[in-house]
């Protein structure tokens, strides 16, 4: 059984980059000079190739999302798979994960092999899918996973609803030996969220807003690190937000649990005060942006890898949903387009993380955490890879997004560094 990832056909690249910095950190790649992509494997002879000048620009291997959504089917006004595969080629993403909370829910067979047909037909880039752990994502009735896994599902999860019964998810967990498959897991107990919708704190008490208290999330994780590790499981946590998560994530990993963990650039790099506007579109998610003490704590767990990878939790909303009361608007902003942009302005050119460090989280540490297939710049490899113009300067959503839907957290911000150029799967994806 093997997760697949598929793209619609199309012809393979074939150019050579002039004099760019050729940038793999995992492959241990970091020169200036020329790479060749011919019939959209790395490589191979230049001559009478397309030459493409990339003075002053960056080749990396291309990033990869373990956590979009996609939104087909039920919502595909807001985003189907050619426009969501788009905006993550738009991003630098050459492979991207969708999540099954869809309208209705991925969670069986049929559902599945539906999805990948679209998926060949629309997707400018490789797209895996995971299903639910449970029927309808209600918590009780398992899914076929062993079936699942069989089709090329790539995870299991109930995101955006936990598995709350701990004697479902431990049966799930056990279920789990039979398909092979990793299940990444939203964390939150419900009962301690209730209605609240932005981190419970002195921001939230001073605008009125219904909290969310950090420990919903941490006390989900303690849970299910504990069931893990008692049925030797393997689990990813995702969309991590809190100082005491980072705590339980890495009492995990010191008992030997097979966990891997994600963060969200929006909440590497904004805090609840960045809510006192309460924009709905731009600052409404789940987690909640928290304090500036869980940035920080963030920051360093993504750079010292107790967080392992960067995940977008890319959630696209129509603007009409999201201008309703800030208590009443959907959770969720975009993230592909801007991801590698807002960490490379906020991150990288402040000091506070090497470029070579943010590539690794983005591109082979997030595909690892769901055994997709790692993007590398060595020789003989299928082309995966991002062009970029470090130093180009731009302002978020002044030439709109190639995603549906506009709901950014960084929506006007100016950002430097900037996808000029994405190949994935051999196939030219993006190019400006």
């Amino acid at each position: 059984m093997s997760a697949r990832l598929v793209q619609r056909p199309g012809p393979a690249a074939s150019l050579v980059i002039r004099g760019a910095r050729i940038l793999d950190p995992i492959a241990g790649i970091d020169r200036v000079g020329d790479l060749v992509v011919r019939d959209g494997v790395i490589g191979g002879d230049p001559a009478g190739l397309e030459e493409v000048d990339g003075t002053g620009l960056l080749v990396v291997p291309g990033f990869v999302d373990p956590h979009v959504h996609l939104r087909t089917p039920g919502r595909e006004d807001t985003e189907d798979l050619a426009s969501g595969s788009l905006s993550g080629a738009a991003g630098g993403f050459v492979a991207i994960a969708a999540m099954p909370n869809t309208q209705p829910p991925v969670d069986d067979a049929q559902d599945l092999v539906r999805l990948l047909e679209l998926a060949e037909r629309d997707a400018v880039i490789p797209v895996g899918f995971i299903a639910a752990i449970t029927k309808g994502q209600e918590g009780s009735q398992l899914t076929e996973a062993a079936e699942l896994a069989e089709l090329g599902a790539v995870a299991l999860s109930d995101d955006g609803r936990p598995v709350s019964d701990a004697a479902v998810f431990r049966r799930a967990l056990q279920y789990q030996r039979l398909a092979g498959l990793p299940f990444t897991l939203h964390e939150e107990d419900m009962h301690l969220s209730g209605d609240g919708c932005m981190h419970e704190g002195p921001v939230s008490a001073r605008l009125g807003v219904g909290g969310i208290p950090a420990v919903s999330e941490a006390i989900a994780v303690g849970r299910d690190v504990l069931l893990a590790h008692y049925e030797g499981a393997r689990i990813h946590i995702c969309h991590v937000s809190a100082k005491e998560t980072i705590e339980e994530v890495r009492r995990g990993k010191a008992m030997g649990v097979r966990i891997t963990a994600e963060v969200s650039p929006h909440h590497l790099l904004l805090i609840d005060e960045d809510c006192e506007n309460l924009d709905a579109a731009t600052r409404k998610m789940n987690p909640p942006l928290r304090g500036r003490a869980d940035r920080e704590a963030l920051i360093e767990a993504l750079i010292d890898g107790t967080l392992d990878c960067v995940a977008t939790d890319h959630a696209p909303h129509g603007a009409s949903e999201k201008e309703l009361p800030f208590e009443e608007a959907p959770f969720g902003v975009t993230g592909l387009e801007t991801a590698f942009a807002a960490l490379h302005t906020h991150l990288v050119r402040t000091g506070r993380m090497p470029l070579e460090l943010l590539i690794r989280r983005m591109s082979g540490d997030a595909a690892r955490v769901l055994d997709m297939p790692e993007p590398t710049l060595a020789d003989g490899a299928t082309a995966n890879l991002a062009v970029i113009d470090p130093d180009a300067v731009w302002r978020v959503g002044a030439d709109g997004f190639r995603s549906k839907s506009s709901n950014s957290a960084f929506l006007g911000d100016e950002l430097t560094g900037r996808v000029t150029m994405t190949i994935a799967g051999g196939q030219i994806a993006w190019r400006t």
